[in-house]
């Protein structure tokens, strides 16, 4: 039977059952819930800190990057600024330099599409090969004549000294005569009859083109022609000075006539 207790009414009721120290602690259920709390509280401090660390140094490393591509720009700036500069005086000098000598436009010629001046090493309508231009010229003229006409342009007549020349005067001679002869810049015009180059060098006898060859000392006053066709072995011709022939020029690649 339940144990009942007097009120003031006279109502009798069921005295509670008083818990013990021990009943009222919590279960094991309830301690394992609090230390799971404590645990995720732990690390979810800690991945607070961690994120707060790697905040920190992203901040730091992105300032490091910011000061760094900064200071590269300046200096990229400052070369540029230098570089324009040096540009400018360059174009300068070199308006100046046109200026001053109109005969470089000899080589350097005005783009008309581009408006660009085009440097080449040698004048326009000039023949580059191995370090010299050659002049190809359709006026006929004495030898003589046509000697100081290519002295006047920077040149003098063409001289022949190896086989490469030989085949590329003949080819272009052929191209552009046409069938005609030029003059060479060879004759005997001096005492002894010797043939010689305009430069006072003799003919080489391992490069020589003759159809047939001369004796030096007989028939003076003969001058050497070029007659393009056939073999380019057998294209040299000896004339009358005094003949009015096509010329060819010859002069050194980059000079110029001033």
């Amino acid at each position: 039977m339940g144990i009942f207790k007097q009120t003031d009414h006279g109502n009798q009721t069921p005295n509670m059952p008083v818990k013990t120290e021990e009943e009222l602690k919590p279960p094991n259920d309830d301690k394992q819930t609090v230390k799971c709390y404590r645990t995720a509280t732990y690390y979810f401090a800690l991945l607070c800190f961690l994120l707060a660390v790697v905040s920190f140094l992203e901040a730091f490393y992105s300032v490091q990057i910011t000061v760094s591509f900064k200071g590269q720009m300046a200096e990229q700036e400052g070369r540029f600024r230098d570089l324009t500069g040096k540009c400018d005086a360059l174009n300068r000098s070199y308006n100046n330099l046109f200026h001053r000598y109109p005969e470089l436009n000899q080589h350097c010629t005005t783009n008309k599409t581009s408006n660009l001046r085009e440097c080449k090493p040698c004048p326009e309508g000039w023949e580059p090969f191995m370090q010299k231009c050659y002049l190809f010229v359709s006026e006929r003229k004495d030898w003589m004549s046509s000697q100081y006409l290519c002295l006047s342009v920077g040149g003098h007549l063409a001289t022949v000294k190896n086989e490469e020349e030989q085949k590329f005067l003949c080819r272009k001679a052929e191209d552009f005569s046409q069938g005609d002869s030029y003059w060479l810049g060879l004759a005997n015009m001096n005492p002894d009859g010797a043939w010689l180059w305009v430069d006072g060098t003799p003919v080489d006898d391992a490069e020589q083109f003759w159809d047939w060859s001369p004796v030096n000392g007989k028939n003076k006053d003969l001058c050497a022609r070029m007659t393009p066709g056939g073999s380019y072995r057998t294209t040299w011709f000896t004339s009358s000075c005094k003949n009015g022939l096509k010329r060819i020029c010859e002069r050194s690649q980059g000079s110029v006539v001033l």
